[in-house]
């Protein structure tokens, strides 16, 4: 396969800070591909840095062979962003936004017209085209900020955070659109701290972490990664739980987190292991309200790669 995207020991820093620490990684092309991690992981430094919006402290960043340092004008005709944070003035208005953005990438007069009108319906903002921009939700802005690429259909689409903000009918609706392109021909990125929506919509994902690259692989390679292949979920009753004192009681069957007093414990032969672990918490004299053995989720699998949660940071 093509590759679309090449990145090559990339280093970026912002003073002393390393943002991105390193990162080498492929995209192909016609993938959509996702960077999946918690705010401050790096992932949004790198789409910015695969965009020429920051250049790399060191290394590389190639777009179907254009150097993102020596081609920065090439490499800004192939991709198209749109931003975690929607990119326009309060007094904008959205169908005045995205018919000037259409002209920017090319359309005529009238062609611009055309696709402004048909992703605007597909997106349900065309009956937001004349509001001010600051009279819209975090929702359809987010719409409008993505409705952006749509527009452009570049050859690598990047979408930063695309629906946080959206409600779920939304989601689905957006989804769909980012799918869409890509069977137009784009290669698309997507950065996510959702891992329902990388499960929904990415073949393949990154898991990044303080800067660094963890795993890499489709979702099912992701979980055939953990060795502890069974995940059980508990609950302990009473209002005064010693977290302290059951977590002693867990950490002898494998890794342990907890949530307030949920606690998920990753183990091999999982029915077997639930059933020793009510009989050591009943001997201590703790009572379980809740049990349930499940398959790992990708939040799972990054909680037993990196130790941390998607979404603590």
């Amino acid at each position: 396969m093509r590759k679309a995207v090449e990145i090559i020991n990339l280093v970026k820093k912002f003073g002393n800070f390393v943002a991105v620490d390193n990162l080498s990684l492929d995209i192909y092309e016609g993938e959509i591909f996702g960077l999946l991690g918690p705010n401050g992981s790096g992932k949004t430094t790198t789409l910015l840095t695969i965009a020429t919006v920051y250049k790399p402290t060191s290394g590389d960043v190639r777009v179907f062979g254009y150097s993102v340092v020596r081609d920065g004008d090439m490499v800004r005709k192939l991709v198209g962003m749109a931003f975690q944070e929607p990119k326009a003035l309060g007094i904008d208005k959205p169908y005045d936004l995205l018919m000037w953005h259409a002209r920017m990438v090319g359309y005529s007069a009238g062609d611009a017209k055309k696709v402004v009108r048909e992703v605007m319906d597909s997106l349900g903002l065309w009956e937001h085209r004349d509001k001010y921009f600051y009279q819209l939700s975090g929702g359809t802005r987010k719409k409008v900020e993505i409705a952006k690429v749509l527009i452009q259909r570049p050859r690598v689409a990047i979408f930063d955070e695309p629906t946080a903000q959206v409600d779920v009918i939304s989601k689905h609706v957006l989804w769909d659109a980012i799918k869409e392109l890509r069977k137009e021909g784009s290669t698309i990125i997507i950065s996510t701290n959702d891992m329902f929506e990388a499960e929904r919509v990415c073949e393949r994902i990154a898991i990044i972490y303080r800067g660094r690259l963890r795993a890499v692989g489709t979702v099912q390679e992701l979980k055939d990664s953990m060795p502890y292949g069974d995940v059980i979920e508990l609950s302990v009753a009473g209002k005064d739980i010693d977290v302290s004192k059951v977590l002693e009681i867990l950490n002898s069957f494998g890794r342990v987190s907890v949530n307030g007093s949920t606690f998920m414990v990753y183990v091999n032969r999982g029915e077997e292991k639930a059933i020793e672990i009510v009989d050591a918490l009943r001997r201590r004299g703790i009572t379980i309200s809740r049990i349930m053995v499940k398959e790992p989720t990708l939040d799972d699998v990054f909680f037993y790669i990196t130790g941390a949660k998607l979404k603590e940071e």
